[in-house]
């Protein structure tokens, strides 16, 4: 039986995160609403409290605002960014991860999503924004290539088609994301290829 009867009007930005590193997470995470929590995820959501409180802050070059809800009418996503930075006119969307960068898009496709949502909401163009990494303490600049705005795009897309299907998808086949993922002991992606093999060997 599938999660929705209806599709959703608006995707979550945080679950394009979790569609671009893996489909099967966002299939547990958002159409069936599932979450385990481990010490990572309790972490980043205890280095979060402090960025998760509306207001605004005035630095020597640039006005930032936290807790900022967006969102695209267009592309059908919606959420908040951690930080809005406007410095000399422009601004720059900021997301703060726990983590460190990766080899993977997931991170830059969430804060690109955001970039989109602004654009939408003020009419202005939005060519950079920022990642802040706990584990580095440093900013990570990501610039919003005609590249990355695509992938964004699809994603969002891809997002809304899993949804309205309803259908958990089947475990990644890159074993590295599964690494560090606190939904392995729910996904269970070896025990779940293993089972499969079984049953086409009609055991």
């Amino acid at each position: 039986m599938n999660a929705y009867q209806a599709p959703p009007d608006y995707i979550p930005l945080a679950m394009l995160n979790a569609l671009a590193y893996c489909p099967r997470r966002f299939g547990y995470e958002f159409i069936y609403a599932e979450m385990l929590y481990n010490e990572h995820v309790i972490e980043g959501q205890l280095r979060h409290q402090g960025i998760d409180i509306h207001g605004m802050r005035w630095l020597s070059d640039s006005v930032q605002q936290r807790r900022v809800y967006v969102w695209s009418e267009r592309l059908r996503i919606a959420g908040f960014c951690d930080i809005v930075e406007e410095r000399d006119g422009q601004l720059y969307p900021v997301e703060y991860k726990k983590g460190r960068s990766g080899q993977w898009d997931n991170d830059r496709i969430q804060l690109c999503g955001q970039a989109l949502c602004l654009e939408e909401r003020t009419g202005q163009p939005i060519e950079r924004g920022y990642i802040f990494y706990f584990s580095a303490r440093r900013r990570e600049e990501v610039t919003f290539t005609a590249e990355l705005r695509r992938l964004t795009e699809e994603t969002a897309a891809e997002a809304h088609r899993l949804a309205t299907r309803g259908d958990l998808p089947p475990p990644t086949t890159q074993r590295a994301r599964c690494r560090d993922c606190s939904l392995q002991p729910l996904c269970l992606p070896v025990e779940t290829e293993r089972l499969k093999t079984i049953r086409s060997d009609g055991w």
